[in-house]
């Protein structure tokens, strides 16, 4: 790892952020997958799965300690070195709540009611889609480095930022409308599901917020 983060700074400081970002996407990207064996009941192909995300997410903890480590201090940098220690935070809770709904769903083994099955999937591909546009939005981030945070560029990673805050306005919504299903018929499941079901609604729902909050970081650097 020291290798890749001493290889990788001596072309940008920017560069070890976007490939954290690349990973923790890699763990939200798997979730669709995940969740398509719990409904299948398929607890081996879950657990297969589930130990992919713990990887990828272990992975992205030890890159972002050596970014942590590496980030040069005294390097003349068009932003503030702590504005992209932030973004990496971000970045990595990403990563932290994708495991966080794997691990919760496989450890109880939970299965969605049939009732709102469908509606809870689409909200978690959407919030999965959402995590896929904050890598993009990051993607072209050292570009923006080179040029000093000017220029053309900015307009581009702007249009990006706002197809994310679309897309998280969009979880919103359908966060909303899960919950409501899960009301209907909270009294006919067993109170501990209940809780359960609501927690997992809400821990997927946190995800594209971190999402949203990677958008905002980096409006933040285009406004230095």
């Amino acid at each position: 790892m020291s290798n890749f983060i001493s290889s990788i700074f001596g072309k940008s400081p920017i560069a070890p952020l976007q490939k954290h970002m690349q990973v923790a996407n890699q763990c939200a990207s798997k979730l669709p997958d995940f969740f398509a064996a719990v409904v299948a009941e398929d607890w081996e192909n879950a657990t297969t799965l589930q130990s992919e995300i713990n990887d990828l997410e272990h992975e992205a903890d030890e890159m972002k300690q050596d970014i942590r480590s590496h980030l040069p201090k005294h390097l003349l940098m068009p932003v503030p070195r702590i504005d992209l220690l932030n973004l990496l935070l971000e970045q990595d809770n990403i990563a932290n709540t994708a495991k966080d709904i794997s691990g919760l769903v496989l450890g109880r083994r939970m299965q969605i009611p049939a009732s709102f099955r469908s509606d809870y999937l689409a909200f978690l591909s959407k919030c999965s889609e959402t995590a896929q546009q904050a890598s993009r939005c990051v993607k072209d981030l050292d570009e923006l480095f080179e040029v000093g945070f000017r220029g053309p560029e900015v307009e581009l990673v702007n249009n990006q930022i706002d197809k994310l805050d679309q897309l998280e306005s969009d979880t919103d919504d359908m966060q909303s409308a899960v919950r409501s299903e899960l009301f209907k018929i909270e009294k006919e499941l067993h109170a501990v599901d209940v809780m359960f079901l609501y927690k997992l609604i809400q821990t997927t729902g946190d995800m594209a917020d971190t999402a949203e909050r990677v958008g905002r970081r980096l409006q933040m650097l285009l406004a230095k």
